[in-house]
């Protein structure tokens, strides 16, 4: 006896394409759930060092913030003429953070915490203090460096 092939019927062919397209439909509904769950990983950078700013760009008690690894830091030069470089990410809630000339200390707006020019926590919520970076001149660079 010679088996006959299956032939598609009308109602198979619909059921397949009705199934294709819930799969679809769901597969499209999903994916950006499931990627917002699970971001990709970023790549630390391998950057160690960074030229933050010209020897004449800060004025005495103030700062500015500058980009360093995939993460801004800040760049401060007190009165004394002396620099201090800081990560700008507060270790609270990751909100950058700026320096305050007004109360010679490092602010975040997020909570109103406090950092001193050190890094350390002075007020507010912050569970660790700002991690810190070397300071070198290298003619008229202000190089900023991961300490070792």
């Amino acid at each position: 006896m010679k088996e006959e092939p299956e032939q598609t019927t009308r109602r198979n062919f619909i059921g397949w394409g009705l199934i294709t397209s819930l799969a679809a439909f769901l597969g499209m509904l999903f994916y950006p759930i499931v990627r917002f769950i699970i971001p990709p990983t970023v790549a630390e950078s391998s950057q160690n060092s960074v030229v933050a700013a010209k020897v004449n760009e800060l004025q005495p008690n103030s700062a500015k913030i500058f980009p360093f690894a995939n993460k801004p830091a800040i760049l401060i030069r007190l009165a004394s003429g002396e620099y201090r470089a800081l990560t700008a990410v507060c270790t609270h809630l990751q909100c950058t953070v700026q320096y305050r000339s007004d109360f010679n200390a490092i602010w975040c707006a997020c909570h109103n915490a406090k950092f001193d020019v050190n890094g350390a926590v002075i007020s507010g919520p912050p569970p660790a203090p700002l991690d810190t970076f070397e300071v070198n001149m290298s003619g008229d660079d202000i190089i900023v460096s991961k300490r070792a």
